[in-house]
């Protein structure tokens, strides 16, 4: 191999090291808001939907009826936040409990027509501001941000725990 090639390759390392450096930095950024945008949502009163509530009507809404269980593993949270969560929504009119029709020992919740209509308006506001922030972007850099999204979600989902580093014992 040239010295010429070698330097070459040398330097689309480092520019794609760099690049991966820049990621991992927005990608931390983007999650840092998320979690600043469901901090916000500690003060909430009355018929006011948090955004973690939020994600449970998205859940029912594309779901259909859940018990508790299933939203909380849906949403990925423990059933008794999840059932705390529902109480405040079936209390400001966003969801309504049933028992099930194939197992009355279970509660399923279902979106109310408030609730769905909550859902509607509030996908519709992220709608128009997804569109505006990513109209200049074509669709195949969406498709290549899509399947990078998709490994990154593969990378945490498989992560290690907290306490385990890798190290033997």
């Amino acid at each position: 191999m040239s010295l010429t090639t070698q330097q070459s390759k040398q330097a689309s390392r480092e520019e794609w090291e760099s690049e991966l450096l820049q990621l991992g930095k927005a990608f931390r950024r983007v999650f840092r808001s998320l979690r600043r945008l469901r901090g916000r949502d500690t003060h909430l009163v009355g018929s006011e939907v948090s955004h973690a509530q939020m994600e449970l009507l998205i859940e029912l809404s594309e779901q259909g009826a859940l018990s508790a269980g299933d939203l909380a593993t849906a949403a990925q949270l423990t059933p008794a936040t999840v059932t705390q969560m529902l109480d405040h929504l079936a209390a400001s009119g966003h969801v309504e409990r049933t028992r099930s029709d194939s197992d009355r020992r279970v509660v399923v919740t279902r979106l109310s027509d408030q609730g769905e209509a909550k859902v509607r308006a509030k996908r519709a506001l992220w709608q128009e501001r997804w569109e505006s922030t990513l109209a200049d972007i074509d669709a195949d850099d969406l498709r290549v941000t899509t399947r990078v999204l998709e490994r990154l979600n593969a990378v945490f989902e498989d992560a290690p725990r907290a306490g385990d580093c890798g190290e033997e014992h």
